[in-house]
């Protein structure tokens, strides 16, 4: 299967230097993903909520991930990306600051549910707009150059939220404050914080001459279908929508225990860690590794394209997930070892998800990237949405141990997908001409 790449008029080169914006931009885009998806699971982990209800109802979460495509032609048609960006990013503030209000309430875990929800609905839409941006704003190989920059502070979000964030409500549970108290604070701290980064893109993001709205002939019903027409019509679909769906199929059941396994007690099969080791362990020195190799990842696909480097970085994220089995089976008493254990396995998939995202770039290439871009997203959300669904209640089924060993057999739908996926010789590579 031979993934085409149609020809493009080449973007406005940004008035901008794009260290002055993208990663600001993309920690921005992750500090609402890390709060939906990683810090909702800690929150009702801290409140005493089962393992089965928090993997189902915050893996549900994924689910404007997964339609937010039917919506994407209206970003690419109606305004200016960067309006999109900017106005999107003071709504999910808002719904920061609006979470923060529920944690103290009787029924938390439904009303904090609902601002969950609003805050995930107002994430994805912004990643629409937010990648188009990135995708008009930059030439293809800058762009190839600054996808290991843009994953990197995509997780450095994760570690603010995962390690700061855990740390910091662990320090003030330790302090006499009860959790739904401690995590207010932090969220409300986060709210702040996050409407300021809002603000300071509005003043700065650069304005490409490319980034315009559609004209007002292709405003019409008939337009917005014939944006998802074109993406149906690309050869190798099931193939290009397999790869998309299984490439995280281990990830999807593996990420939603990952945070459970460390917290709870060993009597249950955990490593009975708190708070603020898992902010060090995992949220911090794990992801530290994980932005080394999302750097290392996008440097080694800019030098060498991404046939080249397809393979070993696919490897490179499916292999280290034997560091969770064997950390179910010994259970290592030493702080230390439990970090470097997870400092090995993020940087593996800090290697292997660059590899997705250029994929990702490849797919959506043409005149309508925005949406198709967001399609991309749609169905990769989807991968991780329904295996994480049932992720908890296999677990409870299986216990730590014998989950951990079916995550690594599940790394075989994915390898059988990239073994169908075929790229250009030379994309993503830097051209001696660029």
């Amino acid at each position: 299967m031979q993934v085409s790449t149609p020809p493009a008029p080449a973007p406005t080169r940004p008035s901008r230097s794009p260290w002055s914006w993208v990663p600001s931009l993309y920690f921005v885009q992750g500090i609402p993903y890390v709060v939906v998806m990683s810090l909702s699971t800690v929150i009702y982990k801290n409140m005493s909520v089962s393992n089965t209800d928090v993997a189902l109802y915050t893996s549900g979460l994924y689910l404007p991930w997964v339609i937010k495509p039917l919506w994407s032609p209206l970003v690419e048609m109606m305004g200016t990306k960067r309006l999109w960006t900017t106005l999107l990013q003071l709504g999910m503030g808002a719904a920061l600051a609006a979470v923060a209000l529920t944690l103290p309430m009787d029924r938390f875990f439904q009303l904090s549910l609902a601002m969950f929800w609003l805050m995930a609905f107002a994430s994805a839409s912004h990643d629409i707009a937010a990648d188009g941006y990135y995708m008009l704003a930059l030439p293809q190989h800058t762009q190839a150059a600054f996808v290991g920059v843009r994953s990197t502070f995509y997780r450095l979000a994760n570690i603010a939220g995962n390690g700061g964030m855990v740390w910091l409500a662990g320090e003030l549970h330790d302090e006499g404050r009860d959790w739904a108290h401690a995590w207010q604070t932090v969220l409300a701290l986060v709210a702040a914080v996050f409407i300021g980064l809002a603000a300071f893109h509005a003043w700065r993001l650069p304005r490409p001459a490319n980034d315009a709205p559609a004209p007002r002939e292709e405003r019409q019903w008939q337009h917005f279908f014939a944006i998802f027409g074109e993406f149906f019509r690309k050869p190798g679909l099931l193939v290009i929508i397999g790869f998309l769906l299984l490439y995280r199929f281990p990830e999807a059941q593996l990420l939603k225990l990952a945070t459970p396994f460390l917290l709870d007690p060993t009597s249950v099969g955990g490593l009975g860690l708190d708070n603020k080791a898992v902010g060090l362990a995992y949220g911090t020195v794990g992801l530290v590794a994980l932005t080394l190799g999302g750097l290392l990842g996008g440097w080694i696909i800019s030098r060498v394209g991404l046939k080249r480097a397809l393979w070993p970085l696919v490897l490179a994220m499916h292999l280290p997930n034997v560091v969770f089995l064997a950390m179910a089976w010994t259970h290592p008493g030493h702080l230390w070892i439990i970090c470097a254990a997870l400092a090995v396995e993020q940087f593996g998939y800090g290697l292997g998800f660059t590899a997705y995202l250029m994929f990702m770039i490849l797919v959506a290439d043409g005149p309508h990237k925005t949406a198709h871009y967001a399609l991309c997203t749609g169905f990769m959300a989807l991968g991780m949405m329904v295996p994480g669904m049932w992720s908890g209640w296999l677990q409870s089924q299986l216990g730590y141990l014998h989950f951990f060993g079916w995550v690594l057999v599940a790394a075989l739908p994915s390898l059988l997908m990239t073994a169908q996926i075929q790229v250009p010789d030379d994309f993503g590579k830097k051209q001696a001409a660029a």
